[in-house]
């Protein structure tokens, strides 16, 4: 089983998350995509939405049958991604895991907790993000790993691969963003 964790605060879930969960379900051959909707973000100083009302959210726009909304972070208590990814993986040992990101997370990527440790341990498929192909290409990250750098054109093997492994994708990019709903006033957290 191939699974692509796409983690966030979603807050709110948007277009952009389900553009990004269909490409990567197609395009690195994913047979699931949880999105682990966390408690919140340990980078930003102001707390999200409360759980309920974004897994509802979350729900509503994003219903495809190959695709799991959970709060599966507040279950295990983990506040980290490296953490999470590591319970999951002892949880699950039979299950191939991709971490699955923005090209706008990958930018800042190095500042992630224990970022080494994920890179080391999970191959990471990350898709276009509006204005920030070059920014993620030219990362930190990106630049440290770049000898296990996959091809889009082999994007389809990547979740079999052993990490370090990534992948960032190029194509057709949505024009959303959780933080301007919030701004234009569409959703309060």
């Amino acid at each position: 089983m191939k699974i692509g964790l796409l983690g966030g605060s979603f807050d709110p879930a948007h277009a952009g998350h389900v553009h990004i969960t269909r490409q990567t379900l197609r395009r690195f051959g994913l047979d699931r995509v949880w999105w682990l909707v966390s408690p919140g973000n340990p980078l930003k100083p102001r707390g999200p939405a409360a759980t309920e009302r974004r897994m509802a959210a979350a729900r509503e726009i994003m219903q495809h049958p190959r695709v799991q909304i959970t709060d599966i972070e507040a279950a295990l208590g983990t506040r980290y991604t490296a953490d999470t990814i590591a319970a999951l993986m002892a949880l699950y040992p039979r299950v191939h895991f991709t971490w699955l990101m923005g090209a706008d997370n990958m930018a800042g990527f190095h500042h992630w907790e224990r970022w080494d440790w994920i890179v080391q341990n999970v191959p990471i498929g990350i898709t276009s993000r509006p204005g920030e192909y070059l920014r993620a290409a030219n990362s930190v990250m990106a630049q440290k790993y770049r000898h296990a750098r996959i091809r889009p054109r082999a994007a389809r093997s990547l979740p079999l691969q052993k990490a370090p492994a990534w992948c960032l994708l190029e194509g057709p990019v949505v024009e959303a963003s959780s933080s301007e709903i919030r701004a234009r006033g569409d959703w309060v957290s």
